[in-house]
């Protein structure tokens, strides 16, 4: 009855869902890419964001410009970027954009995907940069924002200072969460700014953090000289070859765009993120001649961490935790804060041109006190001591229309390798394949990598990735893949060697611009602990979950869109009976050209047996705000976003979303307990902008 019900509530409702090539519709794609492989709701993709948003505003001259600078789209294949700018070196500029559709692998449904970021222009931009142009057609921005969840969780209740400081179930801040971010940016050759937040339960001028904001982040960056090519200040991020080695920030991974897989690394970039992690604090520069370029860094920051004190001085003897959630609420999530300091230097050499380029990389990473994690088996091979260097070399070259790609990285401390080795091709304008290999060492360790991974670390893991595209006539085109990957070592909740495969397929229906109808059906087959045991040894066993979803989009009128999606999940394992859940969405959005209000509203059902068959939805928010909440349990979710623009330079959001639980009478547990069947949530956002 649960099933028929919710595929009767999808019809009623199939005049939906716009597709427009629109920044936000792009930027959301991207944005699910990594929601689906991450499956966080703790995202922050403000610097994929700010690439888009800049190059919709800014768009990329294709008569100048450069395999980097395509590359940092995001959007295009190697082959095609090699396409385009062989074009114009055997053919000279392009005359008008439709002279895209001349070029052999340059389909209308990747024209129609680039449009909005690149334009043709005969004209050359003027390279040089004065201080007079730089502060009279320079950006500056100012986000201010306030978030809250309304319902009172238990770790806010008051408490006596005695209770407060001897317990961790109680929160010291409010449950406001605060964020300010001012920036001013020129082209993409310079930015300053920073960035602060405090998140919910932290302190605020008071206690643990007389300073004000829990967490501050500021850079200077600045690009386009011909010998000093790129230098920042203050906080930055690094990417090289294919994440093996050093990749601060998300990268895409497997989605239904098989092209995804592939990382297109943007060396150096001011960092203006709130994640309190994966970023760099120092300075670093490129320096390049002709095609070569050297990139040497520095970084020195605190990150907090937990372990034994010395019994004498009880100052940290030794770090067995690391932690990354960058949170300080409670006395035991203070008292990590800032435990460690992180030293990296590094360095990458690398030769560029239009169909090759490699890059040879070193970087060292110190702690001042040893890392030792806990001594249980699937710790047996984890990082232990004070210091690491990690030696790579990765390489990308276009051979007609195959792209070959990868990197091979070595750690010192463990002697061991993680290597990458990929082939992208497009065989026919209307078939394109993907295959990539690799084979990451149990021992290997680096902390700032990000390779293409089933796992959540580049270590312990050999896998085959393979994928197709087929466009099988004007409206449709198959997406596939198939992955199938290993693990040597134990992993945390899997007490033996595993393996496993992920499969996916997704025909699409798109005959024309407004509209678009695609399903989808995802396998996953994982080993893990059985849930059966007799307290001695533990047996591994399959969890294979599915995944189906129709998604359909149409574009009513020229501002008025609806957006549909059906989801259904089971995951069927031999030690707990068969589980399922699904989820309904409906997105209004009107978005009128002529009026300075945009409005989306959103109303959604889910029922699903268990936090296992959870299901994560994008869910549009405020600019710069990535929310993607797991729906679980049986219930129903609403919110609605409305942006208003006034006075020519401001920018005012506001959004009102809440969860009603049917079979829940108290939502989560610990500290974050709410008595009763409600949950909110509420965003308020401002910007000033010239």
């Amino acid at each position: 009855m649960r099933k028929s019900s919710l595929f009767l509530l999808f019809f009623i409702s199939t005049c939906s869902f716009l597709f427009g090539q629109e920044r936000n519709e792009i930027i959301q794609q991207r944005v699910e890419f990594i929601a689906e492989q991450s499956e966080s709701e703790e995202l922050d993709l403000t610097n994929i964001f700010d690439q888009l948003n800049y190059f919709y505003d800014n768009p990329i001259n294709l008569n100048n410009t450069s395999p980097d600078e395509l590359r940092s789209l995001g959007l295009l294949t190697e082959v095609q970027i090699t396409d385009v700018l062989l074009h114009v070196e055997r053919f000279g500029k392009f005359i008008s954009i439709y002279e895209l559709q001349s070029l052999k692998y340059w389909d209308l449904s990747t024209i129609s995907l680039v449009l909005p970021f690149v334009k043709v222009d005969d004209r050359l931009e003027n390279m040089h940069i004065t201080f007079r142009d730089a502060v009279k057609n320079g950006k500056i921005e100012w986000y201010t924002r306030y978030q809250r969840t309304p319902e009172r969780k238990k770790g806010y209740t008051p408490v006596s200072d005695s209770i407060l400081n001897n317990s961790n179930g109680y929160y010291h801040g409010n449950a406001d969460k605060y964020y300010t971010r001012f920036r001013y940016t020129y082209r993409t050759n310079i930015s300053l700014g920073f960035t602060a937040e405090k998140d919910p339960g932290e302190e605020f001028f008071k206690g643990s953090q007389k300073n004000g904001f829990d967490y501050y982040s500021f850079h200077a960056f600045y690009k386009g000289g011909k010998y000093v090519r790129a230098v920042a200040a203050g906080d930055y991020q690094i990417q090289i070859g294919q994440g093996l080695n050093t990749w601060s920030g998300y990268a895409f991974g497997k989605s239904a765009d098989i092209f995804s897989s592939k990382k297109a690394a943007n060396l150096l970039r001011p960092y203006t993120s709130v994640d309190e992690n994966r970023f760099f604090r120092g300075g670093a520069a490129i320096i390049g001649y002709k095609k070569w370029n050297l990139l040497t860094f520095y970084s020195n920051k605190k990150i907090d961490g937990s372990g034994i004190n010395d019994s004498l001085t009880d100052d940290l003897e030794f770090v067995t935790t690391i932690d990354l959630s960058g949170l300080h609420r409670t006395n035991s999530e203070i008292a990590k804060k800032n435990k460690l300091s992180e030293q990296v230097i590094g360095n990458y050499l690398s030769y560029n041109s239009t169909r090759f380029n490699a890059g040879i990389a070193v970087v060292n990473q110190q702690y001042n006190q040893p890392l030792q994690k806990d001594t249980i088996p699937y710790n047996l091979y984890a990082f232990r001591g004070k210091n690491t260097t990690a030696i790579s070399g990765d390489y990308n070259f276009v051979l007609r229309n195959f792209n070959f790609f990868g990197e091979v990285s070595y750690s010192t401390h463990s002697k061991s390798f993680a290597q990458l080795h990929g082939l992208m091709a497009i065989l026919d304008p209307s078939v394109s394949v993907s295959v990539i290999y690799r084979n990451y060492s149990k021992g290997y360790y680096s902390f700032y990598n990000n390779g293409f991974s089933e796992g959540s670390n580049t270590q312990n893991e050999s896998g085959l990735f393979s994928g197709i595209k087929v466009k099988l006539a004007s409206a449709w085109s198959v997406s596939s893949y198939i992955d199938f990957f290993k693990f040597p070592w134990l992993k945390y909740g899997v007490d033996a060697p595993s393996k496993g495969y992920e499969f996916l397929v997704q025909p699409t229906y798109k005959p024309n611009k407004v509209f678009e109808l695609y399903a989808r059906f995802r396998q996953q087959v994982r080993q893990k602990n059985s849930r059966d045991t007799d307290g001695s040894i533990t047996g591994i066993e399959d969890v294979v979950q599915n995944n189906y979803r129709l998604n359909m989009s149409y574009k009513v009128l020229e501002s008025f869109t609806l957006k549909s999606r059906i989801e259904y999940v089971t995951i069927h394992r031999k030690s707990n009976s068969a589980e399922d859940g699904w989820i309904f969405t409906q997105d209004l959005l009107f978005k009128p050209k002529k009026l300075p209000i945009d409005l989306t509203l959103r109303y959604a059902l889910f029922d699903t047996d268990s936090y296992d068959t959870r299901i994560y939805t994008f869910e549009n928010n405020a600019l710069y705000v990535f929310s993607i909440p797991a729906y679980y349990y049986q219930g129903s979710r609403a919110y609605a976003l409305i942006r208003f623009s006034f006075l020519r330079h401001c920018d005012l959001w506001l959004r009102y979303g809440t969860y009603l639980y049917s079979n829940k009478k108290v939502i989560s547990s610990g500290a974050e307990e709410i008595k009763g069947s409600k949950k909110s949530d509420i965003t308020v956002q401002l910007r000033v902008s010239f």
